[in-house]
């Protein structure tokens, strides 16, 4: 992992601020939640600005022309539009015109499958450097009269630029896995072919992101669990080994039910979801990128990812930085 970089919007959405839209208060969504803030895109900003800002800032941060760049992969659920990919007009907008460029889609989870994938291609020699992006504009999916979940999501990119290491640094492991039998606990039934843009779609608000908040605590603190046992395993790693726990930032509650299922103290589990809500695929990059840049993360230290989301799906990676 050469580089990071992140993308945020300027606009901050507060508790307080959500307590003039819909019947919620500060305290019940801390208490709850973790969350404090968000960070909302403005009219006219969209998916691929956000993608393009972490990205460049990931290529500065890695010293990498956008022009060595081989393949673009971006995992996201809130893309620009049908088609092209995101990742497209990613390409365009950072110029990087020798890469390949597509979107995965795995929901929160989707940048573990990317780095998963991206591991692939290196490992075998199908490309050199890679700009792996997870971003989303989830408040165009929220329902902001919905208190159960507009208190839930925020908007950001993070990205990382992938290379070969010549040392024992970089991705020692990756999982994935789904689970189609549990969608109907997350899921955004419009904006496709199986109900497109009618009325009825709009009229029962299926352009919104819908959620079982109780069944999806309960699979995703167990899936997370799982992943990240199964990871230490993968990577020949004990709990001894591992110097920081990066979740997916869905809220505070899953992410604490989850490093204590695995016994990871609370000194060892990094949390930002109390700045930036839940970012879905983004929040796994912006937190590695935040915690590298804090000095959460140095030099020879490994890192747990784990992510769960829609579908289901779910997965880990194990990292030495």
């Amino acid at each position: 992992m050469a580089g990071t970089g992140v993308g945020i919007p300027k606009k901050i959405v507060t508790n307080f601020d959500l307590e003039k839209m819909v019947d919620t208060t500060d305290e019940w969504i801390r208490t709850r939640t973790g969350i404090e803030t968000r960070y909302i895109v403005e009219e006219g900003q969209n998916t691929s600005d956000l993608g393009t800002e972490a990205a460049l800032n990931a290529l500065k941060d890695a010293n990498v022309s956008p022009k060595d760049v081989d393949v673009i992969i971006f995992a996201t659920i809130t893309g620009d539009v049908g088609f092209p990919s995101t990742a497209i007009f990613v390409q365009k907008n950072i110029e990087a015109f020798n890469a390949s460029a597509f979107d995965i889609q795995a929901a929160c989870t989707g940048f573990l499958y990317g780095m998963e994938l991206a591991d692939a291609l290196i490992c075998t020699g199908r490309a050199k450097t890679i700009l792996l992006i997870g971003g989303e504009t989830l408040s165009r999916i929220t329902d902001f009269t919905d208190r159960n979940t507009c208190v839930l999501f925020g908007d950001g990119a993070g990205a990382a630029v992938l290379q070969p290491s010549d040392d024992d640094r970089g991705v020692l492991a990756t999982f994935t896995k789904s689970d189609g039998r549990l969608y109907e606990l997350l899921k955004m039934d419009g904006m496709g072919t199986k109900n497109p843009p009618t009325s009825r779609q709009y009229t029962e608000k299926m352009q919104y992101i819908q959620m079982e908040g109780r069944d999806v605590f309960k699979h995703a603190v167990t899936c997370m669990g799982d992943a990240a046992e199964l990871i230490l395993e993968k990577a020949n790693l004990t709990y001894d080994d591992v110097d920081l726990l990066i979740t997916h930032q869905a809220n505070i509650r899953i992410i604490d039910a989850t490093a204590k299922r695995i016994k990871i103290p609370a000194d060892k589990v990094y949390i930002n979801v109390h700045k930036y809500g839940n970012t879905s695929a983004a929040s796994i990059p912006i937190a590695i990128d935040e915690a590298r840049k804090t000095g959460r993360l140095q030099s020879d230290d490994v890192a747990v990812l784990v992510a769960f989301g829609g579908g289901f799906t779910w997965g880990s990676a194990a990292v030495r930085f």
